[in-house]
């Protein structure tokens, strides 16, 4: 009689937790949900390179030294602050100040099926002929669907900013 009980008590206790981590995995696999709105700042980051065409010795090479007619490509990311993934969502523009004037590029997301480790923005731009020698400042902004924003600018160092060279 002992060992019937034993039995059921081991069945009961068995069930229970099956039940409970059951429970909990369930819980652990649903999407979870969406932020509030405007919540949180998004995390924007990114490095600048020359942006020849693919098969060029010199394209993706990071630097911030362009002469006119070079193009500067912009690379960026954007991540969830809640989850630091990225924010798929999200919406970047290029904002770069050249000659007294501010230059608004959007940027487009990398990724294909063929590229799909390619998990960030870019964005090009050609330096004009007629852009003085100096440096050019620029930021990116980034908004998603939840009305969340975040912004990146470069280090306020002469050294890290775009410098247009003869």
């Amino acid at each position: 009689m002992r060992s019937t009980r034993r039995l059921a008590l081991l069945t009961t206790v068995t069930v229970a937790l099956v039940a409970a981590v059951s429970d909990s995995s369930a819980t652990a696999q649903s999407a979870p949900a969406p932020p509030p709105a405007g919540q949180g700042r998004l995390i924007v980051y990114g490095d600048i390179a020359l942006f020849q065409p693919p098969g060029h010795p010199e394209n993706c090479i990071l630097r911030n030294r362009f002469k006119r007619g070079e193009p500067v490509g912009f690379r960026m990311f954007v991540a969830d602050p809640s989850t630091s993934k990225r924010e798929e969502s999200a919406q970047l523009v290029v904002h770069i100040n050249v000659a007294g004037k501010t230059v608004d590029i959007p940027m487009r997301y990398r990724a294909t099926v063929k590229q799909p480790e390619r998990e960030f923005w870019v964005a090009k731009w050609v330096v004009p002929e007629d852009t003085p020698v100096g440096i050019v400042r620029f930021s990116v902004t980034a908004t998603d669907k939840y009305g969340r924003s975040g912004e990146f600018k470069p280090f306020e160092v002469q050294a890290s900013q775009i410098t247009i060279v003869e």
